[in-house]
């Protein structure tokens, strides 16, 4: 459940999410109350639907899910205007993304909580590490940093720069050491002085880069003899202006390491946040948070009716559940 903290946070988030997720006109009801006013819903209009969710990155699997729906629905004759289309189109929505609407709990029977935070270059790994440290800190929770990415110059350096905002110690090496020892230290460090939560960040890869994947294999292997239980969480951060890549690397990672939760960010600067559906009918992996932009309040919980109320450029008075 989440504290109180989060529920008062949650409208302020919301706000931010509608403002920013695919700004302007919403990409699939763009358009559709002046396409069809007083027209009866028919295949015609649904195969229009289908070509707006296709070019929005809700991919195939997910806009046939929705469509079948809609048919049903259009065969019952429960869809008599615009209006009831698109509540109908936000029921269907929120049906596939429900069941991903899964919260981060840190379980407080491991101690450090270990999450191993991984994904490709500029997908904003290091930025989410960050605010998720804000969040965890502002929940109470003491937080330890390790920065596992050892290749890019910067890295240290940035997330250094999130450790000293956060006020949080931050486990490091030199570029070009074992990232797997790095890790390690952290875990001891961290078990050493009782903290609460461990986020470990890793180098940037290429889902398609086996030797790399490879190293991140090594990394859950070696915190596993000291915590035969770690990492506790693997979240896989993705870009979300990617489109269907982002598929392809959430299947790819998941198959190299297990995955456990995601992040899904820049969503404000794509007008194609369809492909969350995607993933979510996909691969059913929790989707823990959303980022809508650099600030620290652009980060929060997934919700998947909130969600999809900003998708779509709708208000809860516009889509009744049928």
């Amino acid at each position: 459940m989440p504290n109180d903290a989060d529920q008062s946070a949650s409208p302020g988030f919301f706000k931010r999410l509608r403002s920013k997720l695919s700004a302007g006109s919403s990409w699939v009801t763009q358009g559709l109350k002046e396409l069809l006013p007083g027209r009866k819903i028919d295949a015609e209009i649904l195969d229009e639907l289908e070509t707006r969710l296709i070019t929005a990155d809700v991919g195939v699997a997910a806009t046939t899910r929705i469509l079948e729906d809609l048919h049903k629905r259009v065969a019952r004759k429960e869809l008599a205007d615009v209006d009831a289309l698109l509540a109908a189109l936000h029921a269907a929505m929120v049906a596939i993304l429900a069941p991903v609407e899964r919260e981060l709990v840190i379980d407080r029977a491991h101690q450090p909580y270990v999450i191993l935070v991984v994904g490709i270059n500029g997908a904003g790994k290091t930025t989410t590490i960050g605010k998720l440290c804000a969040r965890l800190l502002a929940q109470g929770q003491r937080v330890m940093l390790a920065s596992g990415d050892t290749f890019r110059a910067a890295a240290r350096e940035q997330l250094e720069t999130w450790a000293e905002r956060n006020g949080v110690a931050i486990v490091a090496q030199q570029q070009g050491a074992e990232p797997a020892a790095v890790i390690f230290d952290g875990l001891q460090a961290a078990r050493a002085r009782k903290i609460d939560v461990l986020i470990a960040d890793t180098a940037g890869r290429l889902h398609t880069q086996t030797h790399l994947m490879d190293e991140l294999r090594k990394v859950k292997r070696v915190l596993g003899r000291l915590d035969p239980t770690a990492p506790h969480e693997v979240l896989l951060v993705l870009d979300g202006t990617i489109g269907q890549n982002a598929v392809a690397q959430a299947d790819e990672f998941n198959k190299a390491l297990g995955v456990t939760g995601l992040v899904v960010t820049k969503l404000d600067g794509s007008a194609k946040g369809g492909v969350v559906l995607a993933i979510a009918q996909r691969l059913g992996i929790p989707i823990r948070f959303i980022g809508v932009g650099e600030q620290i309040d652009d980060f929060g919980v997934f919700k998947a009716d909130e969600f999809v109320t900003a998708l779509l450029k709708t208000t809860p008075a516009e889509t009744p559940r049928p």
